[in-house]
Protein backbone atom coordinates (compact mmCIF):
# COMPACT_ATOMS: atom_id res chain seq x y z
CA UNK A 1 0.00 0.00 0.00
CA UNK A 2 1.38 3.54 -0.79
CA UNK A 3 1.50 5.89 1.76
CA UNK A 4 0.11 8.96 1.39
CA UNK A 5 -0.22 11.92 3.69
CA UNK A 6 -2.62 15.00 3.95
CA UNK A 7 -2.04 18.47 5.50
CA UNK A 8 -3.44 21.87 5.45
CA UNK A 9 -6.63 21.22 6.68
CA UNK A 10 -7.97 23.87 9.69
CA UNK A 11 -10.45 26.45 10.58
CA UNK A 12 -11.68 29.20 8.06
CA UNK A 13 -13.89 31.77 7.35
CA UNK A 14 -16.78 32.83 5.45
CA UNK A 15 -14.75 33.05 1.63
CA UNK A 16 -12.07 32.37 3.15
CA UNK A 17 -9.36 29.88 1.66
CA UNK A 18 -7.24 27.03 2.01
CA UNK A 19 -4.47 24.93 0.63
CA UNK A 20 -4.73 21.17 1.22
CA UNK A 21 -1.30 18.82 0.10
CA UNK A 22 -0.95 15.47 0.15
CA UNK A 23 2.59 13.97 0.17
CA UNK A 24 3.42 10.85 -0.60
CA UNK A 25 6.51 8.43 1.02
CA UNK A 26 8.11 5.37 -0.45
CA UNK A 27 6.88 5.66 -4.11
CA UNK A 28 6.47 8.04 -7.06
CA UNK A 29 3.68 9.90 -7.06
CA UNK A 30 4.23 10.81 -10.78
CA UNK A 31 2.88 7.23 -11.63
CA UNK A 32 -0.77 7.99 -10.74
CA UNK A 33 -3.37 9.65 -10.63
CA UNK A 34 -4.98 11.29 -7.46
CA UNK A 35 -8.16 12.15 -6.49
CA UNK A 36 -9.15 14.53 -3.51
CA UNK A 37 -12.65 13.21 -1.79
CA UNK A 38 -14.82 14.17 1.44
CA UNK A 39 -16.54 13.49 3.80
CA UNK A 40 -19.11 15.52 6.00
CA UNK A 41 -20.90 14.15 8.86
CA UNK A 42 -23.62 11.79 8.02
CA UNK A 43 -22.99 12.16 4.86
CA UNK A 44 -21.17 9.23 2.02
CA UNK A 45 -17.89 10.52 0.69
CA UNK A 46 -17.83 12.15 -2.64
CA UNK A 47 -15.66 12.89 -5.38
CA UNK A 48 -13.93 16.67 -4.87
CA UNK A 49 -11.12 16.85 -7.49
CA UNK A 50 -9.04 14.70 -9.94
CA UNK A 51 -5.87 14.79 -12.08
CA UNK A 52 -4.22 12.39 -14.16
CA UNK A 53 -0.23 11.36 -13.25
CA UNK A 54 0.33 14.05 -16.38
CA UNK A 55 -1.05 16.59 -14.95
CA UNK A 56 -2.90 17.06 -18.24
CA UNK A 57 -6.60 16.13 -17.41
CA UNK A 58 -8.48 17.31 -14.17
CA UNK A 59 -11.82 17.03 -13.19
CA UNK A 60 -13.79 18.71 -10.67
CA UNK A 61 -17.18 18.44 -9.00
CA UNK A 62 -20.07 21.21 -9.65
CA UNK A 63 -20.22 21.64 -6.29
CA UNK A 64 -16.30 23.03 -6.31
CA UNK A 65 -16.03 24.39 -9.73
CA UNK A 66 -14.43 28.02 -10.23
CA UNK A 67 -13.68 27.77 -6.59
CA UNK A 68 -10.97 25.05 -6.33
CA UNK A 69 -8.10 24.10 -7.99
CA UNK A 70 -5.97 20.76 -8.13
CA UNK A 71 -2.33 20.61 -9.05
CA UNK A 72 0.51 18.50 -9.02
CA UNK A 73 4.37 19.44 -8.20
CA UNK A 74 5.94 15.45 -9.50
CA UNK A 75 9.20 16.88 -8.50
CA UNK A 76 8.17 17.36 -5.30
CA UNK A 77 6.22 14.27 -4.81
CA UNK A 78 2.92 16.03 -3.85
CA UNK A 79 -0.52 17.35 -5.10
CA UNK A 80 -2.52 20.40 -3.85
CA UNK A 81 -5.83 21.46 -3.23
CA UNK A 82 -6.32 25.11 -3.77
CA UNK A 83 -9.82 25.92 -1.80
CA UNK A 84 -11.19 29.50 -2.25
CA UNK A 85 -14.06 31.24 -1.58
CA UNK A 86 -15.24 28.61 0.82
CA UNK A 87 -18.41 27.76 1.93
CA UNK A 88 -20.11 26.32 5.15
CA UNK A 89 -20.84 23.26 2.90
CA UNK A 90 -17.01 22.71 2.15
CA UNK A 91 -16.94 21.60 6.10
CA UNK A 92 -15.36 17.62 5.73
CA UNK A 93 -12.69 16.00 6.19
CA UNK A 94 -10.89 15.59 2.73
CA UNK A 95 -8.71 13.03 1.85
CA UNK A 96 -6.49 12.31 -1.26
CA UNK A 97 -5.92 8.95 -2.74
CA UNK A 98 -3.84 7.32 -5.46
CA UNK A 99 -4.76 5.28 -8.21
CA UNK A 100 -3.21 3.59 -11.39
CA UNK A 101 -5.49 5.18 -14.16
CA UNK A 102 -3.59 5.04 -17.21
CA UNK A 103 -5.29 7.42 -20.24
CA UNK A 104 -7.44 9.64 -20.39
CA UNK A 105 -10.95 9.50 -17.94
CA UNK A 106 -13.92 11.94 -17.37
CA UNK A 107 -15.18 10.79 -14.22
CA UNK A 108 -13.61 9.52 -11.13
CA UNK A 109 -15.22 7.50 -8.11
CA UNK A 110 -13.72 5.88 -4.58
CA UNK A 111 -13.46 2.54 -6.01
CA UNK A 112 -10.87 3.28 -8.45
CA UNK A 113 -8.53 4.61 -5.74
CA UNK A 114 -6.49 1.71 -3.56
CA UNK A 115 -4.50 3.92 -1.58
CA UNK A 116 -5.95 6.55 0.66
CA UNK A 117 -4.08 9.11 3.29
CA UNK A 118 -5.68 9.37 6.86
CA UNK A 119 -7.48 13.18 5.81
CA UNK A 120 -7.28 16.27 6.78
CA UNK A 121 -10.12 18.19 8.55
CA UNK A 122 -11.63 21.29 7.27
CA UNK A 123 -14.01 23.44 9.24
CA UNK A 124 -15.95 26.15 8.93
CA UNK A 125 -16.02 28.88 11.23
CA UNK A 126 -18.39 31.89 12.00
Amino acid sequence: QLHLVESGGGLVQPGGSLRLSCAASGFTLANYAIGWFRQAPGKEREGVSYISSSGVHTIYADSVKGRFTISRDNAKNAVYLQMNSLKPEDTAVYYCAAASIVGYVDAFSSDDFSSWGQGTQVTFSS
